[in-house]
């Protein structure tokens, strides 16, 4: 087997730390813009997948949401 190698030249990309809410630019509980923060992807797309998918999954990712917001931080 391989041995890895890791140097300080490497720029990989990495979470800078867990997953925290980011109540200071989120809407209701920060729970979308911490999620969007954390994948270093736009806030908007992270909630049109809980409308698409409240609206699809018949009020599921309601639960999920409301879980998040309460469990973090």
């Amino acid at each position: 087997m391989s041995k890895l190698e890791f140097r300080e030249d490497d720029h990989a990309v990495r979470p800078a730390k867990g997953f925290a809410l980011d109540r200071r630019n989120g809407k209701l509980m920060g729970v979308c813009s911490g999620i969007a923060r954390y994948f270093g992807i736009d806030a908007t797309w992270v909630r049109i997948g809980f409308v698409a998918g409240t609206l699809l999954g018949f009020g599921s990712f309601i639960l999920i949401y409301l879980a998040i917001g309460l469990i973090a931080d």
